[in-house]
């Protein structure tokens, strides 16, 4: 009994140990659900409160480890620093404010072009990392090739930018938890965004923005309560 209760103290100590140690035990869980009842697509942002370098740091990296479709990742994301472009890109949003007063601006882009070259430098990427020879990777590239050979340019366009929403996902969920607020956005002129940003000429297209820092104490919507339908009314079991 003594060594069954050694062992569980264990396993539960190692929440605390590294991030990728962690283990999502009931407790955790709890707070995740807490921390989504907290989070809010924040209206008013404190211009005053920046997110520190390092938190922002791990923000960005749960981008890069967001899941996707083949795992070709066909996106990129534009942190936007330059205060005179922040400015520009609030007028192409139809003036909302969080693109200028947020402590960071984030625009996801899907790539425009997801062809067999896509596909060839995934490969490689593949080959690299896990030192695996690239003929043992002939049978999986080929089948992301017929993937991507047998669609439409349109079919692929659109297929992008749904990875693209995957990744917004992570990004706020991975806020919530760190009590970083965000306010993702589609109210902004696409076709503007990508001129101002050159994005065309990067084989990109602005697919939808999300504005990160922290709540104003003049955000009302900050203490109402959050409107989801019921359980009964949103799963269906089969």
């Amino acid at each position: 009994m003594l060594f069954g209760r050694n062992v569980l103290k264990f396993v539960l100590s190692l929440r605390f140990l590294h991030p990728q140690s962690y283990i999502l035990t009931p407790p955790s869980l709890m707070s995740l659900l807490d921390q989504l009842n907290w989070r809010y697509a924040t209206k008013i942002f404190d211009t005053q409160k920046k997110i520190p370098q390092d938190q922002l740091d791990q923000l960005l990296e749960t981008l890069r480890l967001s899941p996707s479709s083949y795992g070709l990742q066909p996106w990129k994301f534009v942190l936007v620093k330059n205060p005179e472009i922040r400015a520009k890109l609030r007028e192409a949003a139809w003036g909302q404010a969080q693109v200028t007063d947020a402590s960071h601006f984030l625009v996801f882009c899907s790539m425009t072009n997801v062809s067999s070259e896509t596909v060839e430098h995934y490969a490689k990427e593949i080959a690299e990392t896990r030192g695996t020879p690239l003929v043992e990777l002939e049978g999986f590239k080929n089948m992301m090739l017929d993937f991507v050979k047998g669609k439409t340019p349109e079919f692929l366009s659109t297929w992008a930018g749904k990875q693209v929403y995957i990744t917004l996902g992570t990004l706020l969920t991975s806020a919530a938890v760190m009590q970083i607020d965000a306010c993702p956005m589609e109210g902004f002129d696409n076709a503007k965004f990508d001129e101002i940003l050159g994005l065309k000429e990067k084989n990109l297209h602005a697919e939808v923005v999300c504005a990160l820092g922290y709540r104003s104490p003049e955000d009302k919507y900050a203490s109402a309560k959050k409107v989801r339908e019921s359980k009964a009314e949103k799963f269906i079991e089969v």
